[in-house]
């Protein structure tokens, strides 16, 4: 099993034993009660349905316990939380323009997007067959996009709000929020030529908005607050120590940094640039969550990433500020805050792509450019996530799924943008068609090499470099997309 098992199992008995004031400093696990305070308030409600199926569960000192019933319980609870993203997928079909022309309703895009949605390969593994709690959170996050579509601001800006204070990875696309709610909620007006006019400026409703974050955030922080326990919350929610990746290099910018890295000092150690003495033996591929230094690169710190983050991130906010265009102005920047974050952020878990994959599915349905974007980033991001399925009985069980998901994707928007270009281009087509080999390699050949005993961590880095590759580019081409979008270029006057 997931060791995510034990970590819901471990907060289910931290929040239901505990007093409130030793949630956040209980450690007989490692794995730490590490989430917001309205998911630790979201694991006690479930602790008191938990006891009538197995209440060994709840008892704090039995690390790694496991039970059909306890199995059953964590599985049952997921797919009943899912009701909450079922309900927010049926609200953002509502945003999507339907009136393009389809033969029966299996080509209409709100059904498309319904399909790409709630059949999603990778929230499907990473909540029902890894196991967390993604879903629901995604869905309070669909449900407070699709709400600012039907320009029901408030209740977007308080869903948000609650749904940092779940799980604080949604701070990554909390500038997009930020932003599209001051331009078209406390801006109430636009001159002609859709520049702002600074007049329509509306005070009240900046209150509003600043009143829904204080009482949300005094909600949720404000009895540790009290308590004095704000620093010890804080701590636990931004593990710094951690290191710069994950155990798993998650595919992104610091991916193909270390890989560099790696290269670059095989290639001095060669040519006796380096002292192998003074070189890590197993460095950052050691599978390990800790802090490594790097050996011929700069080390990265997270300071450094913080500051990437914001240079990427800025672009995207600065159009939709100067050119919002509605809705899709405003999921254009979420999707490349979550993607620019991906990309540079400190410790990126790699299950993070989703934050980037959900949204571009609405766009997907929209325009042909941005159904291309989404097949590249999807295919290569799910790929991604296949090592979070790594024993030999759920091999066949998630090619098959992935299969099944990639297949109706690229046949769906294909045949919606059929009077279109084509979504590929040739090169784009190679690069993940040959995913296909490189699965097989990572699956079948390299485990009967005898290279496996000495370097385990091979597919996983071949895995993440060649799936960084993919979606970099698909980071670039949406950026690329969206800046000749908001600015064109005009032809010089002769």
């Amino acid at each position: 099993y997931s060791t995510d098992f034990e970590v819901h199992r471990n907060w289910l008995a931290i929040t239901h034993n505990l007093p409130l004031s030793q949630w956040y400093y209980e450690a007989t696990s490692e794995w730490t009660l590490d989430y917001p305070p309205f998911f630790a308030w979201f694991e006690y409600a479930l602790s008191h349905v938990a006891k009538y199926f197995d209440p060994k569960m709840l008892i704090i000192e039995n690390l790694n316990y496991t039970s059909h019933a306890t199995i059953f319980f964590q599985r049952f609870s997921v797919i009943f939380t899912d009701i909450l993203f079922i309900y927010a997928v049926r609200e953002c079909c509502k945003c999507v323009n339907g009136k393009r022309a389809a033969k029966d309703i299996l080509e209409k895009p709100t059904f498309i997007l319904a399909v790409l949605l709630l059949w999603n390969f990778g929230l499907l593994i990473v909540d029902h067959i890894h196991f967390q709690y993604n879903g629901f959170l995604f869905g309070l996050m669909l449900l407070s996009v699709a709400r600012l579509c039907q320009k029901r601001y408030l209740e977007g800006a308080l869903l948000f709000a609650v749904l940092l204070h779940f799980k604080h990875i949604y701070i990554y696309v909390a500038p997009a929020y930020g932003v599209y709610l001051l331009r078209s909620y406390c801006f109430t007006a636009n001159n002609a030529d859709g520049s702002l006019k600074w007049r329509s400026f509306s005070l009240l409703h900046v209150t509003l908005l600043g009143l829904i974050v204080c009482l949300v955030s005094a909600l949720s922080l404000g009895p540790f607050i009290v308590l004095g326990q704000l620093p010890q919350v804080i701590s636990r929610l931004f593990p710094f120590k951690r290191g710069l990746c994950h155990a798993y290099w998650a595919p992104n910018f610091w991916a193909l940094y270390n890989a560099m890295d790696k290269a670059l000092t095989v290639f001095g150690w060669k040519l006796n640039f380096l002292d192998p003495t003074k070189i890590p033996k197993a460095s950052m591929t050691g599978g390990l969550v800790q802090e490594f230094q790097h050996t011929v690169l700069p080390s990265v710190t997270p300071l450094a990433t913080l500051i990437c983050t914001f240079i990427s991130i800025l672009p995207s906010v600065l159009c939709l500020w100067f050119k919002p265009q509605g809705p899709r102005g405003f999921l254009q920047c979420l999707v490349l805050c979550a993607l620019s974050s991906f990309m540079f952020g400190w410790h990126v878990h790699e299950k993070a792509i989703l934050l980037a994959i959900l949204p571009l599915s609405l766009l997907s349905v929209q325009r042909v450019k941005d159904a291309g974007i989404y097949l590249i980033l999807t295919t290569t991001g799910h790929f991604s996530l296949f090592p979070l399925l790594f024993t030999p009985p759920e091999l066949p069980i998630k090619i098959l799924l992935m299969l099944l998901f990639t297949v109706y994707s690229f046949s769906s928007l294909k045949s919606l943008f059929r009077r279109e270009r084509p979504l590929l281009s040739w090169l784009e087509t190679i690069y993940l068609i040959l995913l296909v080999p490189l699965e097989i390699f990572c699956e079948i050949v390299f485990p009967l090499t005898p290279w496996k005993q000495q370097f385990p961590f091979v597919p996983l880095l071949l895995t993440s470099v060649y799936c960084a590759l993919g979606i970099t580019y698909a980071w670039l081409k949406l950026y690329v997309s969206v800046l000749t979008e908001r600015i064109p270029i005009r032809p010089k006057a002769e």
